[in-house]
């Protein structure tokens, strides 16, 4: 068996490490991760300039790009064969209801489950790594289940944990992305050379925190586990849709 494991954080992420460290008598393990933090990318791909590959020490390698970016690259020339599973994480925050959008933790799983292959990224809730034992330990477990006994078509697991101690984790839930009120708004600043500049504002409190959420998940003491999908049509509006562009079709 083998796991290709990414992040979003950088290949020197605590997170990162302690993943590795943890999977690593279930299979081969190949760590294809960014060389800086790249919070906030989603699926960006960078196509203005070449990307360099270089290797660590430990025997990660480092991309000098997004976390979408190191996937693809390890499986469109780095790896001589086919992963079985593509993990990323463990990222030092949540990626939970609308986070997911913008997460480069998600996409470097997403990147991998858009190549057949099935992926679960990985998120512990609170920033700092206190609790970074417990995560560890709930990561290991889903990864060896997924290896032992694997879902029957490619499948992308978001997968937060709380932050508690491990013995303090009541076990895992499988549920669906809660909602987040809007961001707070931007946070102004100014350069030394007086200009002004904008930092993105944090992210919005929870709208719908309701029972079957991940938000709801994570408050209970659960692991929260959420399958997503990158279909991005929506369904229900394609009869309506229709209809309304009918005066602006010739057929």
């Amino acid at each position: 068996m083998h796991i290709l494991v990414s992040n979003d954080d950088g290949y020197n992420a605590r997170g990162l490490e302690a993943l590795v460290e943890s999977l690593r008598g279930l299979a081969e393990i190949t760590v294809v991760a960014p060389e800086v933090n790249h919070s906030g990318a989603s699926n960006s791909l960078t196509l203005s300039r070449p990307l360099a590959v270089r290797h660590a020490p430990n025997g990660f390698i480092y991309v000098n790009g997004t976390p979408s970016d190191c996937v693809h690259v390890a499986l469109t020339g780095l790896l001589d064969r086919r992963p079985d599973l593509v993990v990323s994480g463990i990222n030092n925050g949540a990626n939970m209801g609308d986070d997911t959008l913008y997460s480069g933790t998600v996409a470097a799983a997403a990147e991998g489950y858009l190549f057949g292959i099935p992926a679960i990224a990985f998120s512990l809730v609170a920033r700092g790594w206190n609790h970074l034992d417990g995560a560890v330990a709930a990561a290991h477990q889903l990864v060896a289940h997924q290896l032992k006994q694997p879902v029957g078509s490619p499948v992308l697991l978001n997968v937060n944990f709380p932050d508690v101690s491990g013995p303090l984790i009541k076990g895992m839930r499988c549920t669906r992305l809660g909602k987040r009120h809007p961001s707070q708004p931007v946070v102004r600043s100014a350069t030394p050379y007086g200009e002004t500049v904008y930092w993105i504002g944090p992210a919005g409190a929870a709208r719908d925190a309701s029972v079957g959420t991940d938000f709801d998940a994570i408050e209970q003491g659960y692991v929260s586990v959420t399958p997503l999908r990158l279909d991005l049509t929506h369904q229900e509006q394609l009869t309506s849709i229709a209809d309304w562009m009918s005066p602006l079709c010739n057929t």
